[in-house]
């Protein structure tokens, strides 16, 4: 799976995703001059077009940006949904389990929350 990290999402746990398995293909947003500072549709529609997971801490708009990317385009980049509280150890697990096991069935929703447990 490739991956797309929210601006806000937290260094640590992508320092983590990528000291426990290097491979783990994730880009930051802020890394991406087409995309660095955008609004989340700009965000999403880029993740969609690159066929990238988007991890985000955004709960409050990020559901409301996936109906309207829906809406528009028919499509949407699968989102992962991440609370700030959780530890960083359980999220950098959860991340690396779906990675390597999730099929697409268990992103049909769109959104998949941590914890997985």
């Amino acid at each position: 799976m490739k991956w797309l990290a929210d601006e806000n999402f937290d260094n640590d746990i992508l320092r983590g995703l990528r000291r426990r398995a290097a491979e783990f293909d994730v880009l930051r947003v802020q890394d991406i001059a087409e995309i660095a500072g955008e609004p989340d549709p700009v965000i999403l529609a880029w993740a969609t077009a690159r066929g990238r997971a988007l991890s985000t801490h955004d709960l409050s708009t990020m559901i409301g940006a996936m109906h309207e990317q829906l809406r528009l385009y028919g499509a949407c980049a699968p989102i992962l949904l991440v609370p700030e509280s959780l530890p960083t150890a359980v999220v950098i697990e959860d991340v690396l389990l779906l990675n390597e096991f999730a099929i697409d069935q268990d992103w049909l929703a769109g959104i998949l929350y941590l914890p997985l447990r």
